[in-house]
């Protein structure tokens, strides 16, 4: 297990960001070689592009194609509201994108789940009445996490995983609650790296203290989704993106 993005180089790729994030340009990304790798975004409403204004150019996974180029496919299927949970509200695995996406048969696979899963009453939310307990599940995260992984594998076993913490929330809604992503699904799925092999991205101390980028407390905006699509890019590609070459 290796963790792939510091905090430190999270604040550089932001100081870039912001320096751009007015130069980018909304361009469709080239139809994708036949040859090309394939890259699966699998989540929620972040990975979806939830609260964007056009999620099919700004979304993480649309900027990380973009930067990646024509010889990567990168696909995103984020569906919001889902859980790692299957004893979750909406789990991900009961969503026709879970079955798109084994049948995509990825070589790159992108996991960002958590901030549903943390969900229940009580106080961390700004919205504590009416919503689902599905942290109650909690003794379950592990085992589906590895059995979710284990899915993608057996759908390619030369397939590479890489798993994120998740995003931090400020202090969440719907239920979502910070402290529980903090100090509870974090080291779980630190052991899910360890247990399965898998790369760990760090998105929660890399968006740690940027309330400013997370308008509802819980999505980030666009520069938010294009500096996580940093973050992702750098743990997959070892090196910065090419910032300004959109």
């Amino acid at each position: 297990m290796k963790k792939i993005v510091s905090s430190f180089c999270g604040r550089i790729f932001l100081g870039l960001l912001v320096g751009l994030g007015l130069l980018h340009s909304p361009a469709l990304l080239a139809d994708a070689s036949p040859q090309a790798t394939r890259v699966a975004c699998i989540g929620a409403s972040i990975t979806y592009g939830h609260g964007l204004k056009d999620r099919e150019h700004n979304s993480y996974p649309a900027w990380l194609g973009r930067w990646l180029g024509t010889n990567y496919n990168v696909r995103n299927f984020g569906v919001s509201g889902t859980t790692m949970l299957r004893q979750g509200d909406k789990p991900y695995i009961q969503q026709k994108a879970f079955a798109d996406a084994l049948a995509f048969k990825p070589d790159v696979v992108i996991i960002l789940f958590g901030g549903n899963d943390s969900k229940h009453p009580g106080p961390g939310s700004l919205d504590t009445n009416n919503v689902p307990n599905n942290w109650q599940h909690k003794a379950d995260f592990v085992p589906d996490y590895e059995a979710f992984i284990a899915d993608f594998r057996r759908a390619n076993p030369a397939a590479r995983i890489y798993i994120c913490y998740p995003t931090p929330a400020f202090p969440g809604r719907w239920g979502i609650n910070d402290n529980t992503i903090h100090h509870e699904i974090i080291p779980l799925v630190h052991q899910i790296a360890a247990d399965t092999g898998a790369n760990v991205i760090d998105l929660y101390d890399a968006f740690a203290g940027r309330k400013d980028l997370f308008p509802d407390t819980v999505h980030p905006n666009e520069v938010g989704a294009r500096l996580l699509a940093a973050y992702v890019y750098t743990a997959v590609m070892g090196r910065a993106p090419p910032f300004g070459h959109e």
